[in-house]
């Protein structure tokens, strides 16, 4: 069995998970405290941690009807992530592994995302794609076994979708976060309305960033076509801008994801991280699988923002696969490779 701790950003996430079989899952979020301040602050980030990690760890271990000592091993966020965060969540950690005296494996945040798959679609096939959306990460991955073998392939070359998305949220003047009220306003407008740039789609580009994405671009035409609205004294079609910047960030990521699956030969697409939330990334990616003979597995929503069950995954994986743990020292790393799964 296997205690996973979660602690990147803003929430604090435990879970407990044996092989497979999600135990137990419990999150607590900070998010409600930025509203006023239209972002993460790390500070503030931290301390909620120190605040809610004991209370989260006691309810995962009550839901999961177990008890500290059944534990065999420990997995913990040791990044990418804020700082601050990570390294609260791997304090604790450590501290419940020496008590315990049980291994600890030091776990890729992101790569997690992806991992917490198994929970629902069960055992991964022998090779995937895998595409990660989040607010700080758009990355295409090759995985062989999640566990020992991950490459990437392509990534952001700027803003994240996910931070793309809260940003035109806030030139619209949605609500903090804005990504979801984007894509709730995308759902009931044209997205045909608008032709905004899909990134890195010219000819040059095509073979040198074939997996790569760039979506500050696509922003910047967002905040001009909006300025010039506003400077004839027009209506703002927010549902229509938000439909129509939906598609464009959407058909750049999976069709990129796609054409990753054909181009390396594995006919399953695996989509994690807090944009897989997306409605329309949901539906595009459903159609273009389906036509291209490819089997896609997306985790239910709950699974889609940060939390301890994708870690605890995680670290079930590295168990099952005999990799040696973490040793006591290691540190956090906010910007841990994507082809790291787990800290020496």
């Amino acid at each position: 069995m296997v205690l996973g701790v979660e602690s990147t950003c803003d929430e604090t996430g435990v879970a407990l998970v044996r092989g497979r079989e999600l135990l137990g899952d419990v999150t607590a979020t900070s998010m409600d405290k930025y509203a006023r301040y239209g972002g993460i602050i790390p500070e503030i980030a931290s301390r909620a941690h120190l605040e809610s990690f004991v209370p989260t760890l006691n309810a995962a271990l009550d839901k999961a009807g177990v008890d500290l000592r059944d534990v065999d091993a420990i997995a913990v966020s040791a990044g990418p992530g804020l700082i601050g965060s990570l390294t609260v969540g791997i304090s604790a950690a450590k501290a419940l592994a020496v008590a315990l005296d049980k291994p600890i494996y030091g776990v890729n945040h992101v790569i997690g995302h992806l991992a917490v798959d198994e929970l629902v679609d069960g055992p991964f096939p022998q090779r995937f794609v895998g595409l990660i959306v989040s607010g700080g990460h758009s990355n295409i991955l090759a995985i062989n076994n999640i566990a020992t073998d991950v490459r990437e392939l392509g990534g952001t070359l700027d803003d994240a979708a996910g931070e793309a998305f809260d940003k035109v949220g806030r030139l619209l003047g949605l609500p903090y976060p804005g990504g979801p009220h984007v894509d709730r306003l995308s759902q009931t407008g044209d997205p045909t309305k608008i032709r905004f740039p899909r990134g890195l789609s010219a000819a040059k580009d095509k073979e040198r960033h074939r997996y790569d994405f760039s979506f500050s671009g696509l922003k910047t035409a967002v905040a001009r076509y909006v300025e010039s609205l506003r400077a004839q004294d027009q209506p703002i079609p927010s549902a229509d801008i938000c439909a129509s910047f939906s598609e464009a960030v959407n058909d750049s990521l999976t069709a990129k994801a796609v054409q990753a699956c054909l181009d390396t030969d594995c006919d399953t697409l695996v989509v994690g991280g807090g944009f897989s939330a997306n409605s329309h990334l949901r539906a595009l990616a459903a159609e273009r699988c389906a036509a291209a003979g490819i089997t896609l597995r997306l985790p239910p929503l709950r699974y889609c923002t940060d939390n301890g069950a994708q870690i605890a995954a995680m670290g079930s994986a590295l168990v099952r696969a005999g990799v040696a743990p973490s040793s006591l020292d290691f540190a956090p790393d906010s910007g841990m490779s994507l082809s790291q799964t787990v800290m020496p």
